[in-house]
This record gives structure tokens, sequence and C-alpha cells, in this order.
């Protein structure tokens, strides 16, 4: 039988520094919990990050095919690997694709003393 996938985590979770994500890029995160498995990812701008479950969606997959290449080229938006569909890095909100006007759910995520947290 299959893991749960779980769209939250317990706040106060340290994932990285914030250094250890380059500007305008992403990171994935697994993280195994009691429940079963919570996948995530973090875009960071400047010192901002923005996090996200690992879902599209449209279909319900992972948005990334290739381990961390979550950003459409520029690194202005995220993008579904498998579809096409464009994300707005600040909200989440699909602004073009087969779910245009779904969102991602959001990942409360901070920065705190230079580490990025779960919130």
């Amino acid at each position: 039988m299959a893991e749960p996938w779980l769209s939250a985590t317990p706040a106060g979770v340290r994932l990285c520094p914030l250094v250890d994500i380059a500007e305008s890029s992403a990171r994935n995160f697994v993280l195994a919990m009691r429940a079963g498995r919570f996948h995530g990812f973090v875009v960071r701008r400047g010192d901002a990050v923005f996090g996200y479950v690992d879902r599209c969606p449209h279909a319900g997959l992972p948005l990334a095919q290739t381990l961390d290449d979550y950003l459409a080229p520029g690194g202005s938006q995220i993008v579904c690997s498998w579809h096409g569909a464009l994300f707005r890095v600040e909200d989440g909100h699909c602004v073009g694709g087969p779910c245009a006007g779904a969102a991602l759910t959001a990942w409360p995520v901070t920065v705190a003393d230079g580490w990025i947290v779960t919130a």
C-alpha cells in the first residue's frame, strides 16, 4: 500500500541554510513523517522564500521531472515540466496552461537566523 501524500508539515523544521539555495532558484525537500512522506519545494528570491507542496493541481504529479528543476527559463515563474503550466512564484497562482485559475498548495516557510524553516 502506498504512503499517503501529505500536504503539510509541522512548524519549526530546519530545512537548510538560505545560502544553500542560489538566488532565483529552487530546491526540493522530502520529509519523512509518521503519517507518510511530504514532498515540497522552496523558491528563493533574495532573502525571501516561497514554499509549495510538490504537486501540480492539474494532474496531481510532482512538478519537476528533474531534481530541483522547478523554474521556467529565466527563473521568473514556476513551471510544471509535464504539461507546461506556469505559476507565479509569489502566490502559486496558475497563469497559463491546463490549470489556469488554480493554484499550488502553499507550504509555509520562512527564514530565521539564516536558515529556511517551516512556519
